[in-house]
């Protein structure tokens, strides 16, 4: 095994473990609420409070990133990361814990973008597809998995366990890391920080999600949520033409000029609202409606994580016979036909076909997520990466965390009018439909988009 492959598998499990700790807090939430003696709606706080910090301080990951250094910057988002698991831990008050939420969300802030960057800086195009399949398994893996782990721990221990299992995992990450990345040769030029660029990307970016928050509140809060989300989507519209014209931008958003990377934004992100989206929904569905058990619920989820998988050693093979758009096509349709079939299960489907259809979905997923992370930096110079990088993990961020609100509000809005067994049916048909958008995107695009890489 190379130095750059382990290296990328390190990078990896630290993004799994951010990743994994923005969901698995969900199952612990109502003994949290025990606990500190609050209400649902208040405990819920410490997730959106994370998702919305993340989503705030990314932008200023690259430009700490080249002031400081990619290496300092990790390790500290790694300890700190994990400091405040520690600190959440031992939380006395819930106020306490909502303030190490907030720690949790900035250091995550710091490590995801950096991460990928150590990894991809210096990957010449002929090698990106495959290092990038490295940091695709943490985005999907944690998401299936977190509900069931989170699940077995709250039942054989408490919720305190939920923040201490990322201990033992942060103190190697941080040991090996130490050791195995190289020190930054210099960092680059001083960069005067964009203060209000980094002001108007962090109100939108907070406005989206707290009002996608907002929305799952109920129909009295849906004006209220709808404004929000407009004025945030406004606020990056007059970020990007304040990136554009700004001598030292936060980030530089000139990679949007590059077919490749300008196509992996739009349709990755949709993407990405299905796959944040799925896992909830299967597990919540079966709650609910097939009145399955917590756990039982997440053991069929996990067949998303072994498609994901079972696929991985396949993608590379795949993308490189079928091509980038064959790959990607191919994906799009398991997504789609697996959720369709999914809203057609009810409690006397065999048990066998509803983890079929899970696995499926998960292969397309992770062979989709693969491929546009193989596209994404494709034609990038290397000198823009940096900021391609931040742009990338701002726009992946937002819609990672629409995904679950976005399914909650539709499933919300369906209920009104029909059961609520059919309104979760919709459901799972409105996340197959969206993959009708970045199949229309593939027909736009050149038949040999993404060669260098393959």
């Amino acid at each position: 095994m190379t130095k750059e492959i382990k290296i990328a598998l390190l990078m990896a499990a630290s993004l799994f473990m951010e990743i994994m700790d923005g969901t698995i807090v969900t199952t612990a939430l109502p003994s949290m609420a025990r606990y500190f003696r609050t209400g649902s709606a208040t405990v819920a706080l410490l997730v959106s409070i994370y998702l919305i910090t993340v989503a705030i301080f990314i932008p200023l990951s690259g430009w700490l990133a080249d002031r400081f250094g990619k290496k300092r910057m990790w390790l500290l988002a790694v300890g700190l990361f994990t400091l405040s698991s520690l600190g959440s831990a031992l939380a006395p008050t819930f106020t306490i814990l909502l303030g190490m939420r907030v720690i949790q969300g900035m250091s995550g802030a710091m490590m995801t973008p950096t991460a990928r960057l150590i990894v991809l800086e210096k990957t010449i195009p002929s090698q990106l597809l495959r290092m990038t399949s490295y940091l695709v398994w943490p985005a999907l893996i944690a998401p299936a998995i977190a509900p069931l782990i989170g699940g077995l721990i709250v039942t054989w221990w408490n919720w305190r366990w939920i923040f201490l299992i990322n201990l033992p995992m942060g103190i190697i990450i941080i040991l090996i890391g130490l050791f195995l990345i190289e020190q930054d040769a210099q960092t680059t030029e001083y960069r005067q920080f964009d203060v209000i660029g980094f002001i108007e990307i962090a109100i939108a970016s907070g406005l989206i999600l707290a009002g996608a928050e907002i929305a799952t509140h109920g129909r009295s809060e849906w004006l209220l949520a709808a404004l929000m989300v407009i004025i945030g989507a406004g606020m990056l519209v007059f970020s990007y033409f304040h990136l554009r014209k700004v001598e030292n931008p936060l980030f530089s958003v000139s990679s949007l000029r590059i077919e490749s990377f300008r196509f992996t934004q739009t349709g990755d992100s949709v993407l990405w609202l299905s796959v944040g989206a799925m896992p909830y929904l299967m597990t919540v569905y079966l709650q609910t409606i097939f009145q399955w058990s917590p756990v039982k619920a997440s053991g069929f989820v996990i067949f998303i994580f072994l498609g994901n998988i079972g696929i991985k050693p396949f993608t590379t093979v795949i993308i490189k016979t079928l091509k980038y758009r064959g790959a990607l096509f191919s994906a799009f349709l398991m997504v789609m036909i697996s959720s369709f079939c999914l809203a057609l299960i009810t409690t006397s489907t065999w048990s066998w076909i509803i983890a079929l259809l899970a696995f499926v979905s998960g292969v397309g997923r992770s062979l989709a997520l693969t491929a546009y992370n193989g596209l994404t930096f494709a034609d990038v110079p290397l000198a823009e990466r940096n900021s391609a990088n931040t742009l990338t993990a701002v726009i992946m961020t937002l819609a990672q965390g629409l995904g679950v609100s976005l399914i909650t509000v539709i499933v919300s809005v369906l209920s009104q009018t029909m059961t609520l067994g059919h309104a979760y049916q919709f459901g799972f048909v409105f996340l197959g439909l969206l993959m009708l958008w970045p199949m229309f995107e593939l027909t736009t695009v050149s038949r040999n988009i993404g060669e260098s890489t393959i």
